[in-house]
């Protein structure tokens, strides 16, 4: 199942001007890339000798130093690119973003991750508008079972387990091909309450 699918398109042969601005922007991202690439690297291997030695103080210091690093490449990327890097918290449905802001998350990517409440998300903002999500920061999970429902207020797929109801995506439900009373097993944040929960798999 494909998140995004951008058709092929013809156009005309770009002049030879316009090809090396095209070159130019390209080979700035891949240099930006590399040298984020290289930052992880060093920071991680650094924060790893640190701790190995018992020294966590100098260890958490270097890690907010390589964040706020980070940070700065990718508002340089930003600017060369004209992408924009957001970082934010699943909600079941959407994003909370940093800056307080929901972006909605294609349902069929959230099913295919299996996504749950309070897993971290990136989200890059392309030039076109376009969306590209990535799972940074999975938090522990837990399994049950239940029974596939539908809520009759609002005419959408719960799944019923014991005395909680949960909310699942409908995108989910449609493709394991599920009706209801179908035992269903669902992801949902291990030791917390949620509404949401994410369907692993459905006995029809």
């Amino acid at each position: 199942m494909e998140l995004f699918v951008e058709e092929e398109q013809f156009e005309l042969e770009p002049d030879v001007e316009e090809h090396a601005n095209v070159m130019e922007v390209g080979n700035e991202r891949d240099r930006l890339a590399v040298q984020m690439l290289k930052q992880v690297r060093d920071s991680i291997t650094h924060v790893i000798h640190l701790l190995e030695e018992g020294d966590t103080a100098r260890a958490t210091r270097h890690m907010v130093d390589f964040v706020s690093r980070r940070k700065a490449v990718e508002g340089e990327l930003e600017m060369t690119t004209g992408s924009r890097v957001l970082e934010g918290v699943f909600d079941g449905q959407s994003m909370v973003g940093g800056d307080g802001a929901r972006y909605a998350v294609p349902e069929n990517y959230a099913s295919k991750s299996k996504l749950v409440e309070g897993d971290m998300l990136k989200l890059l903002i392309k030039p076109d508008g376009g969306y590209l999500y990535k799972q940074i920061g999975p938090v522990e999970r837990t399994r049950i079972a239940g029974k596939l429902s539908i809520d009759s207020s609002t005419q959408e797929p719960v799944v019923v387990c014991g005395d909680d109801v949960y909310k699942v995506l409908a995108a989910s439900v449609s493709y394991f091909k599920g009706i209801p009373g179908d035992e269903v097993v669902v992801v949902v944040p291990a030791g917390g309450k949620c509404v949401w929960a994410a369907v692993e798999k459905v006995h029809n």
